[in-house]
């Protein structure tokens, strides 16, 4: 956590203006513990977190302190968030909310653009909060499509796979490794911000 946050601090010297969004479970910030976590991460320059492990009837360690320390407190829906479990997963969501487009593991499988489409408005019909969407979204066409459904795509799973590609048999960078990891990032980033032109699938 330390070095995570370390790493949060060194990139906000050369950049103040990209949010930084904290994703991961409960442990690690219990066992900091929670106070001190909540200083660290505001001192380092965090905007956010995401605590996967953490529903909003067991949040009261975390969340109240967080939000009033100026962090946004994100949620995440799925597609078996139904109609009587979404409101508590909308209340007090700050900063924006994570619609995860699959069930199942993350990279596995991609998602089904009709049934996204169909959960992200009914989950704007209840929130004027922005909606990202993320799990098993690899390509630019998928970012293109999804831009146009939401007001964020997350990719995560096609990156790890990027740097592993990249890495040498000791699972040491290369000089492909920047390159690679890089172009991809801007690709999937232009597609998201010309989704009209990227979204061919």
């Amino acid at each position: 956590m330390e070095k995570t946050l370390e790493m949060v601090t060194a990139f906000r010297a050369a950049d103040d203006a990209t949010p930084i969004v904290l994703m991961g479970y409960y442990n690690p910030i219990y066992v900091y513990p929670v106070d001190r976590f909540i200083a660290d991460a505001v001192a380092a320059g965090a905007d956010g977190l995401i605590v996967v492990d953490m529903p909003p009837e067991e949040d009261a360690e975390l969340r109240p302190a967080a939000a009033a320390a100026g962090l946004s407190f994100i949620r995440l829906a799925t597609p078996t968030t139904d109609g009587r479990r979404l409101p508590a997963v909308l209340a007090n969501t700050s900063g924006f909310v994570y619609y995860v487009s699959i069930a199942g593991i993350t990279g596995t499988k991609a998602p089904d653009l009709s049934e996204v489409g169909a959960h992200v408005r009914r989950i704007k019909a209840q929130t004027s909060l922005p909606i990202a969407v993320g799990f098993g979204v690899k390509t630019e066409g998928q970012v293109g499509a999804i831009a146009r459904l939401a007001e964020g795509v997350v990719v995560g799973s096609a990156i790890v796979s990027a740097i592993a590609e990249s890495l040498d048999r000791e699972g040491n960078a290369t000089r492909a490794t920047e390159p690679q990891v890089l172009g991809l990032v801007e690709r999937l980033a232009s597609a998201l911000r010309h989704p009209a032109e990227a979204a061919v699938l």
